[in-house]
This record gives C-alpha cells, structure tokens and sequence, in this order.
C-alpha cells in the first residue's frame, strides 16, 4: 500500500509514537525478563532480549506504515487492525504493564502520550 509522505508535524508524530512504543518494551523487558540475556537493542537504544527485540522490531515496523498516523487517537481505537492476534496479546501484556510505570521512568513521554501530543 503506498503512503503519501508525511506533513513535518505528522513525521514528529510517528517518530514520537516509535520512540513510546520501543521505551514500553524495554521497561517490560527489564523488569519481566530479568534472568534472559539482553544482547538486543531496542528501537530507543536499550537493551533487550530477543524475543521483545522481535516485538520493538514489529511494533516500529507497524508504526512506520501506520496510514492513520495523522487522525488516530489510539492503536486500540483505529479501524484498522495492524497487529495479528497474537502479536496483539503480546503489546497489550507489554501496554498493562508499562503504561502506569512509565510514569516514573519516562513522564515527558508517558504524559505526552497520554495526551496525544
């Protein structure tokens, strides 16, 4: 599917939700798969195992082609449905647990993101 290139306010916008997305799973990560060895790095520069790398890798992928990124208020919300079904499961177990401690770890982004900004 080709995508219309992105007004300057727009590519912000995936850039920022890329960078959100890829904070979440490392914080999942560090704190869920503590015995696992780190030898990835996520989207934002973090280490993580290999198995959230393959999620961090799919979720900036899908955020990437995202056609709604200019009039979508949430991933949950949209009409289109970009992650299959087990991939789903896997970012909303990632999304319970690290949205609230993003609070603490990253509150400019967490809040922003909060906002929709």
């Amino acid at each position: 599917m080709f995508r219309t290139p992105d007004t300057p306010a727009v590519a912000r916008r995936r850039e920022r939700e890329r960078r959100v997305i890829s904070q979440m799973i490392a914080l999942y990560c560090r704190k869920q798969h503590r015995g696992e060895p780190r030898d990835a790095s996520a989207f934002c520069g973090e280490p993580v195992c290999a198995d959230c790398a393959e999620l961090d890798a799919f979720a900036v992928r899908r955020t990437e082609r995202c056609p709604h990124m200019a009039t979508k208020t949430s991933c949950n919300k949209c009409s289109t449905h970009c992650y299959p079904p087990a991939m789903q499961e896997r970012i909303r177990a990632v999304m319970r647990f690290a949205g609230p401690r993003m609070l603490l770890h990253h509150p400019v982004a967490a809040v922003r993101h909060i906002l929709g900004r």
